[in-house]
């Protein structure tokens, strides 16, 4: 049955819900709010104060007091504090205003304090308050290396708390010099020049060279390898800098300059430094690199592309024994269940592939799918929960924290708007909660809350939820005229913005297919759209007009490839021309995926692939192979009679 359908069939008038939320609020009072947002962004308490004191009735009394009280949260008594947190019990906010208290706490060492709210933090995501905790149990005389070592795997997250845990590790004796340089060589690869050279010392390091060794590494490493460890761990931070611009010259220096003065642990590295590097390259010396690096400790990073290298080359021995020695959680993750799968597969244990197969088969993602395929079946919509009644929904349409996020929403602040919402449904207990208020935000048309929502639940399915089709009679009229596939257009869409109309990313990408404001000009001229002025890029027409048609230009200029295709939507074409240029051979399209070296494009083409099989699915009533949409990706020029 449609949504629309299942909608009608509701015995309440749509808009009731929405009309009954106190969203309208005087306009004045809007702009004093935000306004007072930030002057505690800047934490300037005294205008903060000024300007709360003219919102005394406000509708969101509890980010009044919040943004009252931030800018002063340092040297705030700790008895306004609780009074704040024992007011908004219960509430998203409070549990922030405990976030950046602990914080607080955990800067000052007063575990006392920090102790007792920890375990009254819900959210408990920052990075930050974990090393604190840490701390506070280190304090105590706890053993903590183990947990730390877990914890300490992102330095764009540290600020001063995780620095101050490694710091404290290494004066108890928990961490060791092969601890600290393990993280000043991760601070290295994520470009955390500051976490470096603050950790340097620790390991008997010199900050200033460390940080020459990051900023200025071809020089370092063409002054050669110094005496003693500090000197010999510094200049492989500066080779594992200099791979990043050559892995060539770096394996250069280090086998031919360096190696008889490093020991075998750090020439195994050394290696790794440089095979990383060479890996996102995808340069065919990669297997090579990675195979003098045995025994070197590798970061979850390394660990993922000395498999994704060994997969590319279809080595599946050593895709199996490289997943074999990740840690246990990240050998767990779905990806890597899946690929183990298939190279179990490929030894002729199909039985334990198999079994790993099933253990993902139930989830609604690409490995999830890919995985259902291996075992015979294709991918099909689950039946659909019995649709929502009035009561389910009155219930969510009084809750008073998706009634604040819908204020914020309507306010465009999205930040806010999604925390109050999440934490709502961090609350609720019952998939049929989940699909009310999924159907709550369909009526509000808030469009990504409503996918989100959907997306929790395991047991009850609701995939008009989930993959929604607005504004179908525009899209389907584009698609047509262009021959494109509509699944695949709304695939893309669900990715880019989750249908938020008026979306604008970090680079000032616009609108549903979140468009760059260049390639909107150059398609509106392609396509002869004479009076295009940027202004209506987030219009709906023109907008999935424009965006169609270039992703129409980019498959076209890719051989008909949904996955190339998918991958220059995001990454510019460029990339994925490059990246087709370095295949020894044909690859199936989950390989070329699983080895897209940038991040966020590899989850991107996996997201987006996925998600259009399912709206194929929906749109053709029928079972859909995401094997087939993936296709093969072979070197540019290869003839078909040379395809697989």
């Amino acid at each position: 049955m449609s949504s629309l359908k299942r909608i009608a069939g509701i015995a309440f008038a749509a808009g009731a819900f929405v009309m009954s939320l106190p969203l309208a609020h005087a306009a004045g009072d809007d702009d004093i709010f935000l306004a007072l947002r930030d002057a505690a962004r800047r934490n300037d308490a005294n205008q903060a104060a000024q300007l709360a004191a003219r919102l005394p009735n406000y509708a969101i009394p509890s980010y009044v007091d919040y943004y009252r009280l931030k800018p002063r949260l340092k040297d705030a008594a700790g008895m306004e504090i609780r009074d704040y947190l024992a007011r908004y019990d219960g509430e998203a906010i409070a549990d922030r205003l405990r976030n950046d208290w602990l914080l607080e706490l955990g800067k000052k060492r007063d575990w006392t304090v920090f102790d007792e709210q920890l375990p009254l933090y819900v959210v408990n995501d920052d990075t930050q308050v974990k090393c604190y905790a840490l701390m506070s149990k280190l304090a105590k005389g706890s053993t903590v290396a183990e947990e730390a070592r877990a914890l300490l795997v992102s330095p764009k997250d540290y600020g001063e708390a995780c620095p101050a845990l490694i710091t404290t590790l290494v004066e108890s004796g928990q961490f060791n010099a092969d601890d600290v340089w393990a993280q000043i060589r991760l601070a290295a690869e994520n470009n955390q020049v500051a976490v470096a050279r603050r950790l340097a010392p620790l390991a008997g390091g010199d900050e200033k060279r460390v940080a020459a060794a990051i900023e200025s590494p071809v020089v370092f490493v063409a002054r050669g390898v110094g005496s003693g460890r500090a000197e010999r761990e510094t200049y492989l931070v500066a080779l594992g800098r200099a791979a990043k611009q050559s892995p060539e010259q770096a394996a250069n220096a280090l086998s031919m300059r360096a190696a008889d003065k490093l020991t075998a642990r750090e020439q195994a590295i050394g290696w790794a430094q440089i095979a990383l590097q060479s890996s996102y390259k995808l340069e065919p010396e990669a297997a090579s690199y990675w195979s003098k690096a045995q025994g070197a400790p590798l970061s979850q990073e390394g660990q993922q592309w000395k498999v994704r290298i060994a997969l590319r080359n279809e080595d599946w021995k050593a895709v199996k024994a490289n997943i074999d020695q990740m840690p246990a959680a990240l050998r767990n993750d779905p990806a890597w269940v899946y690929w183990r799968g298939r190279a179990l597969q490929a030894e002729g244990k199909r039985e334990e592939a198999r079994e790993l197969y099933r253990s993902i088969a139930d989830q609604f993602h690409f490995y999830g799918q890919l995985a259902t395929e291996e075992l015979g079946q294709k991918i099909s919509i689950p039946q659909t929960a019995s649709p929502v009644t009035m009561t389910e929904l009155s219930g969510v349409a009084s809750n008073a924290g998706l009634r604040r996020a819908l204020k914020f929403f309507a306010m465009d602040l999205r930040f806010e708007g999604v925390r109050e919402w999440n934490w709502e449904l961090r609350r609720m207990k019952t998939e049929r909660e989940y699909l009310a208020a999924a159907e709550f935000a369909r009526q509000n048309n808030v469009l990504d809350r409503m996918v989100n929502t959907s997306d929790r639940t395991r047991s009850e399915h609701d995939f008009d939820q989930r993959f929604p089709t607005p504004f179908r009679d525009v899209m389907y009229k584009t698609t047509q005229a262009l021959g494109m596939d509509m699944a695949w257009v709304y695939g893309l869409i669900r990715q880019e913005s989750r249908f938020v109309m008026h979306a604008r990313s970090h680079v000032g990408a616009s609108g549903l297919m979140q468009l760059m404001p260049a390639t909107a000009r150059y398609v509106a001229k392609k396509i002869g759209m004479n009076d295009f002025d940027h202004g209506q890029v987030n219009q709906i027409d023109t907008n999935i007009q424009l965006g169609t048609n270039y992703l129409n230009m980019v498959l076209n200029d890719l051989d008909g490839s949904q996955a190339l295709a998918t991958a220059a939507y995001n990454a510019g074409p460029g990339r994925p021309r490059a990246w087709r240029s370095t295949l020894p051979r044909v690859v199936e399209g989950a390989i070329f995926a699983e080895t897209v070296p940038f991040s966020e494009t590899r989850g991107y083409v996996k997201n987006v692939l996925s998600n259009a099989t399912y709206y194929a699915a929906l749109f053709e009533g029928k079972p859909q192979s995401l094997k087939a949409r993936l296709g093969t990706v072979a070197p540019k020029g290869m003839v078909q009679s040379e395809l697989p």
